[in-house]
């Protein structure tokens, strides 16, 4: 469904290249519209942004007196230079610290919102719980996760993506580098992984993501 959505704009956009700088989808986001109440509300937060570099995001945030820390975890994680081996059943082995440092290393500041986007549903396996703890540690109290879930595994329903957000109640999608998708989290799952939190609030959506906001 999600690919196909692309593949219709595609159609209708010859400029579109590269489909990483090709045309956007406009999707209404619940979980947005409440955390954009509170970055306009409350200046000076400290900001992660999850997903490939958007200027979009970064002129949005920093024009509402936010600070941005950019890091594109999926990329890095896929880039192949963590893998360390293998076990004795031939799984993957991952230096874990390595990649937190390089991609996490935030010089002891903490911060107080990330948009996470759908980055859990693409890392290796050792990173998720390790991103997750990691952010608990760096998030000021009452600091606020925006995360996306894939609810379904198909290739047209999981396509990679950067994530634009707006002044409205939509977040733009625009297809990224073909990374597969590594997992489908329940709702059950997405609560187990972030049991620490105080806070999880689910919203309802039409397609095949499903969104929460946690709250440290």
């Amino acid at each position: 469904m999600i690919r196909r959505w692309f593949d219709k704009g595609k159609e209708n956009d010859s400029s579109s290249g590269h489909v990483a700088s090709g045309p956007r989808y406009p999707r209404h986001s619940g979980a947005w519209t409440a955390l954009r109440k509170r970055l306009q509300a409350e200046p000076g937060l400290r900001i992660i942004d999850s997903g490939a570099t958007s200027p979009t995001n970064i002129n949005y945030l920093t024009n509402l007196g936010h600070s941005v820390f950019l890091c594109d975890l999926v990329t890095e994680a896929c880039t192949g230079n963590w893998q360390t081996g293998t076990d004795a059943n031939d799984k993957p082995v991952y230096d874990v610290e390595g990649y937190l440092k390089q991609s996490l290393d935030f010089a002891g500041k903490m911060y107080d919102i990330v948009l996470l986007w759908t980055t859990l549903d693409y890392l290796p396996e050792p990173f998720v719980p390790a991103v997750v703890a990691h952010l608990y540690e760096s998030l000021n109290p009452g600091g606020q996760v925006l995360a996306f879930f894939h609810t379904r595994k198909q290739p047209e329903e999981s396509a990679f993506c950067r994530f634009h957000v707006t002044e409205g109640d939509t977040v733009d999608m625009q297809i990224a580098q073909p990374f597969p998708i590594q997992r489908v989290f329940t709702n059950r799952s997405i609560q187990d992984l972030f049991n620490q939190w105080s806070g999880f609030r689910q919203f309802l959506a039409k397609d095949s993501i499903s969104e929460v906001l946690i709250t440290r």
